[in-house]
């Protein structure tokens, strides 16, 4: 069966979708075998585009099979659901949704972040005033709070995969010379014209998004963001990187084993190959690297490196209303192993950057679980970006789902 030949699993009801209704928004969003984070990302969307007209909401599902269509679709009667038979990829499921959308702004979306409550509404405002902008970018922080820097990058030319596969970038990893890939002279909180932006979170004017061709196919998943980003320069538009916070769960929406290695190597084979045919000397360097550097990483992961270590006693915070604790705390300990202390932050006595002080930190709390909506998904962001302690795990229970969700769940 043909990728395209797809099932489409929705509950909209097409007698609320007018044709001649103005979208101004489409999220696209594609799943496999994740569906607590996606319900937790879904969840943040409804809290981001509440009372917020000319919405539509597509999830993709590359069958999976841990039941996230039966689980979801009755939780979320308004975001239209596709379902593939198979696996196409993460490039040609997207662009099944690219094609069905009908908003003036497209986000392309992974299941396993979170966005802010605000975060929506600002881009939508930020890209009316600005035509030349074609995509937008954010500061995406990972479950320990750390900045992600694939959250602004620069094109991978030959001098800069030479840099990055050689190992020059990690010898230097402030050089505007030799770690010009992931941008370390340009501050992580200023706004920053730049050429390649994330895949887990991309806010594209769809006119750009249609003169750049969509997604190319070919890649069945990684690289192909890069390229995405390349071809809306390609058409005339800016790429832009924007301060604004994104919680992404980095990795958690795909199995980090041999198939991994092959796709991600495989897609900087492919994307190498086709902007850069013609240098065949730095070529065939990048080629060798990109082997030996994949066979490490396979042989690496075979044999379970890098072993996380363990802790020997893990304590956690809850923060979060008085009336939400207990119910918070089940969870937690029903879901996190090892607890030897649960402690609670109370948001009516204190607020929430206060927990951020001297004597909390003394404490050595291993784990901190925010309750939303006690706190909002944005105090949360900021709490994690702000916090120097980066080896802290955060978790979210979110009241309506009654459920807690985890890095590496």
């Amino acid at each position: 069966m043909n990728a395209d030949d797809i099932i489409i699993e929705t509950t909209v009801d097409e007698e609320d979708v007018m044709e001649t209704e103005e979208v101004v928004l489409s999220i696209v969003i594609v799943n496999y075998n994740v569906k607590y984070f996606l319900e937790q990302c879904l969840l943040s969307i409804e809290a981001a585009t509440r009372g917020m007209d000319g919405l539509e909401v597509f999830v993709v599902d590359n069958a999976s099979t841990d039941g996230s269509l039966a689980y979801l679709q009755p939780k979320f009667p308004n975001v239209e659901f596709i379902a593939n038979p198979d696996n196409p990829g993460f490039a040609r499921a997207n662009n099944q949704a690219f094609r069905r959308a009908r908003g003036k702004y497209v986000l392309m979306l992974n299941p396993d972040t979170v966005v802010g409550e605000d975060c929506l509404r600002t881009l939508i405002y930020y890209m009316d005033e600005r035509p030349e902008v074609g995509a937008v970018g954010l500061k995406m922080l990972n479950g320990n709070g750390v900045f992600l820097r694939e959250s602004k990058r620069a094109f991978p030319t030959p001098w800069i995969s030479f840099c990055k596969l050689s190992g020059l970038s990690k010898l230097f990893p402030e050089s505007p010379k030799y770690a010009q890939y992931a941008l370390p002279y340009l501050s992580a909180d200023e706004e920053h014209e730049v050429e390649v932006l994330a895949g887990a979170f991309m806010f594209m004017r769809r006119e750009a998004l249609e003169r750049a061709g969509y997604l190319d196919e070919r890649y069945f998943m990684y690289g192909e963001d890069i390229d995405l980003s390349h071809q809306i320069e390609l058409a005339g538009y800016k790429n832009i990187y924007l301060p604004e916070r994104l919680l992404h769960y980095k990795g958690e929406s795909t199995r980090r084993d041999l198939a991994f290695v092959r796709r991600f190597y495989g897609a900087m084979l492919l994307f190498y190959e086709k902007y850069y045919p013609e240098q065949r000397a730095l070529g065939r360097f990048i080629r060798c690297g990109v082997y030996v550097l994949g066979g490490l990483s396979a042989v690496a992961k075979a044999l379970g490196f890098p072993r996380k270590k363990k802790r020997k006693h893990r304590r956690l915070l809850i923060i979060c209303r008085p009336e939400n604790y207990d119910a918070a705390k089940a969870e937690s300990l029903r879901s996190l192993r090892g607890l030897s202390l649960v402690k609670v932050w109370n948001l009516d006595e204190n607020r929430t950057m206060e927990a951020i002080g001297r004597n909390i930190q003394m404490r050595q709390f291993t784990d901190i679980a925010f309750v939303w909506p006690d706190v909002r998904y944005e105090q949360m962001f900021l709490y994690m970006d702000k916090m120097p302690n980066k080896t802290i795990t955060y978790h979210i229970y979110n009241v309506k789902s009654a459920r807690l969700v985890s890095p590496g769940e």
